[in-house]
């Protein structure tokens, strides 16, 4: 996938490493601190890009970033010490500061490669309509009764899955997205 593609791009350089995992229709991309790095704290972050029907889903997992605490820590001790001390630390602390921004630029990268690629991030013509089970007539979700014929819409809205929020249609047992059991 192109976005898995420029996140290794952009983020397998310098301090920072990125690396893929997985098949074409779901890919982990994983982003983390090189174990050598000279300067800043260590921090790691998963990003998962999986193909559906409706496009892609990505999600980002939560980023870790004590290491990164830890080494402002230790900046600001030092600076305590002896304030002079933080002049040989330029470079740890400006590493921890771009360290802390990594959720914001993955997102700047997930963006610019989708724009690229010309991808929007509406929903699909398929999932903004719901059908009428009595007339068969296509309706905007939401709306509470069937344009054409006046019935309750209720049971034709879509819901989503109360674990990790994808769109499931009706009739659905388990979340496509999560594996999990959905609620009858």
């Amino acid at each position: 996938m192109d976005i898995a593609q420029a996140l290794v791009g952009e983020f397998n350089r310098g301090n920072l490493r990125a690396q893929t995992i997985g098949k074409s229709d779901r890919i982990v991309v994983q982003v983390g601190t090189r174990p050598d790095a000279v300067s800043g704290g260590q921090t790691a972050m998963t990003v998962t890009i999986q193909t559906l029907d409706e496009g892609i889903m990505i999600e980002l997992g939560q980023q870790a970033w004590m290491g990164v605490a830890a080494s402002l820590g230790m900046s600001a001790l030092a600076a305590l010490k002896n304030p002079f001390s933080l002049l040989g630390r330029l470079d740890d602390i400006a590493q921890d500061l771009e360290n802390l921004s990594l959720r914001d630029r993955v997102w700047q990268v997930i963006s610019q490669s989708a724009r690229a690629a010309g991808a929007s991030a509406e929903l699909s013509e398929n999932l903004r309509r719901t059908t009428c089970e009595y007339c068969h007539v296509a309706n905007p979700v939401g709306e509470p009764s069937c344009v054409a014929c006046g019935a309750p819409l209720g049971k034709a809205q879509p819901v989503s899955c109360l674990n990790c929020g994808y769109v499931v249609r009706s009739g659905e047992k388990i979340c496509p997205n999560c594996k999990k059991p959905l609620p009858l």
